[in-house]
């Protein structure tokens, strides 16, 4: 990272693009107060995202953070985005455009070089807003928690919608809540994602991942999801691979049936109603 930053140093954006992270930067001055900052590592899985991929580059480099890996894991994309990737390069820690076998190989093939204490991974569509990783990394030198999360916005049409998440015991890991761009974790409790999933990856993760370990909400919006046609949250075509996932994640050679899901959304469903009427959230 330079000293005075990398907006400067970083390729030219169009005229039309504006604000963060095209013409914004963080300021480096905001990691002075610590003079060894640990490895931060971050993977991209990508495919064919070459109308987000650049403003979720951007959003990674330009939080001039002085300790950072970045790796990027394309699946062969045809529309572009290696064009952005070959520019990008020289500020990349490790990219490729090769087919793989879907986004949690390309996932975990990006981890698998990983040598960073922390890691999150930020997909091709999605981005970070400023100072995020100094903000997390800092509340990880605090207070120690093993897992960071946080709130996130939804971006569909050019308007920004706020997602807030509640902090939850053990208990309430198997209601799906976490924003996944919004993620962080210590790399020595990472376990590699479930392949064989399409769209709940990241919520099986969660299960495996987040249980048992002392973790840290962040209340405040630390990424962006673009809603897109053809993001699997907002796709129709999807549902029926969504099923699927839900199928093997709760299949005996899965999780196991969850005997208790009746009560455990009950005890949800009164949680929400007292952080409501207190407005905690």
């Amino acid at each position: 990272m330079a000293k005075k930053g990398l907006l400067t140093e970083l390729p030219a954006v169009p005229v039309t693009k504006t604000g963060w992270p095209w013409r914004i930067e963080t300021d480096p001055a905001i990691y002075k107060g610590y003079s060894d900052w640990p490895k931060i590592t971050i993977v991209t899985p990508s495919f064919n995202q070459a109308e987000f991929i650049e403003e979720t580059i951007r959003s990674v480099l330009l939080q001039n953070y002085p300790n950072l890996e970045y790796i990027i894991m394309d699946g062969g994309s045809t529309d572009g985005t290696k064009t952005v990737l070959e520019k990008y390069a020289p500020w990349l820690s490790y990219w490729q455009c090769e087919k793989d076998a879907g986004q949690g190989n390309a996932i975990n093939l990006g981890f698998s070089l990983a040598s960073g204490d922390y890691y999150a991974w930020i997909n091709s569509d999605d981005y970070y807003l400023a100072n995020v990783f100094a903000t997390v990394v800092g509340q990880f030198l605090k207070s120690r928690p093993a897992f960071i999360y946080g709130y996130g916005y939804n971006k569909k049409g050019g308007e920004l919608q706020l997602q807030k998440v509640l902090p939850f015991p053990d208990l309430f890991i198997k209601i799906p809540a976490l924003l996944q761009p919004s993620t962080f974790w210590q790399a020595k409790i990472h376990q590699p994602i479930w392949e064989e999933l399409h769209c709940a990856l990241d919520f099986e993760l969660w299960l495996r991942l987040v249980k048992g370990h002392k973790r840290h909400l962040v209340k405040a919006p630390l990424s962006v999801a673009h809603a897109h046609e053809n993001a699997k949250t907002h796709d129709p075509a999807m549902q029926q691979k969504w099923h699927e996932d839900h199928l093997k994640i709760w299949s005996i050679d899965g999780h196991g049936t969850p005997h208790e899901w009746r009560w455990v959304n009950f005890l949800n469903r009164i949680r929400l109603k007292v952080y409501y009427i207190f407005k905690f959230i």
